[in-house]
């Protein structure tokens, strides 16, 4: 015989209800704790920085030769989704600099280049930035490639007193791109998207993807290059005591090997870091220790966020399109090597 059983509806509503407020509170509480948590952390790093001062990045207790890392796109404000910092840090890269020209312990300085190259500005500022650390202080400055130091990575490898480039090194790519400009107006007009841009001054939004270039427009954007690659060819030509037409001969662009950039006078050395770092001790007389430059974020963001990704949610041809379209146009004008960027 089977047992009927009558459920009283209400009564079980009733007892849920204390299940719920307890799971309410459970999580405020919880929210409450990682909440302080966090607070104590920014409190906590305040009074350390205040009383104590931001720990040294240059942790040296004698003489030394630095060692400062030129890796990735040579460009300022590189940061992740949350806004923590990833890659090579111009600021950063330029006080410490700074920070070398003032400190007597100081003996030297190796530049370990790995990058593609970069923007003009901030190539330039950072060989202007190299050349103020040799001018002010007397002391060497080396600069050691790594796997490529193209375009922008060459260039402020000409501030250096000699250039040790790895014998499979790529470098070279002595040119300026002012990157790809698309015309997407067929796309746009494919889809019914229609646009209107407002200016005063017939050249005032030149390179808009959703209007044809003209004539006039090109030329304008080969002048803003054509002066870059002076510039270019000209801090090449003064750092390598080489004529500015030999240098126009092989800055045409193109990457070249490290024994082809020796044969043309590019570079002084193919060798490791090591022997770049005996020859300087050698040719300087230098006794000191070698110390890393190299810059950690040790926030306590980067130690809660660095490990979460954020999902990728673009999708579809147009997504892909556009993706592309804002990569290239990502620098305005560039010392960088697309094929290697």
């Amino acid at each position: 015989m089977t047992e009927i059983r009558e459920y009283d509806i209400e009564a079980m509503k009733e007892e849920k209800k204390p299940r719920k407020k307890r799971l309410t509170k459970s999580l405020i509480v919880f929210g409450c704790i990682i909440g302080g948590i966090v607070l104590l952390a920014l409190i906590g790093s305040g009074i350390k920085n205040a009383m104590f001062g931001p720990e040294p990045d240059i942790a040296a207790n004698g003489p030394y030769i630095a060692t400062l890392y030129v890796e990735g796109s040579i460009m300022s404000g590189q940061s992740d989704t949350f806004g923590l910092p990833v890659g090579y840090q111009h600021n950063w890269t330029l006080d410490k600099i700074d920070e070398m020209i003032g400190d007597q312990n100081n003996q030297g300085l190796i530049l370990f280049v790995d990058s593609p190259g970069g923007g003009v500005y901030e190539s330039d500022e950072l060989y202007l930035k190299l050349k103020e650390y040799k001018e002010k202080t007397g002391r060497p400055v080396y600069s050691v490639m790594g796997s490529m130091a193209a375009s922008g990575g060459y260039y402020i490898s000409a501030a250096a007193d000699k250039i040790f480039a790895n014998r499979n090194t790529w470098t070279g790519s002595i040119g300026v791109t002012i990157g790809t400009l698309y015309d997407i107006s067929g796309l746009l007009d494919r889809y019914g998207i229609k646009t209107e841009t407002i200016t005063a001054g017939r050249n005032k939004a030149m390179g808009s993807s959703v209007e044809p270039m003209t004539d006039e427009q090109k030329a304008i954007f080969q002048s803003l290059v054509d002066d870059a690659y002076e510039q270019f060819v000209g801090i090449v030509s003064e750092g390598r005591n080489l004529s500015l037409q030999d240098v126009k001969n092989l800055a045409d662009g193109r990457i070249y090997t490290a024994k082809q950039a020796q044969d043309l006078g590019l570079v002084d050395e193919i060798g490791t870091f090591q022997e770049a770092v005996s020859d300087m001790r050698d040719a300087y007389d230098l006794k000191g220790d070698v110390i890393d430059v190299v810059y950690q974020d040790n926030s306590f963001w980067r130690s809660v966020l660095g490990g979460v990704k954020v999902p990728d949610l673009k999708n579809g041809d147009v997504s892909a399109l556009l993706e592309v379209i804002e990569k290239d146009q990502h620098f305005p004008i560039s010392y960088e090597c697309e094929l290697l960027k």
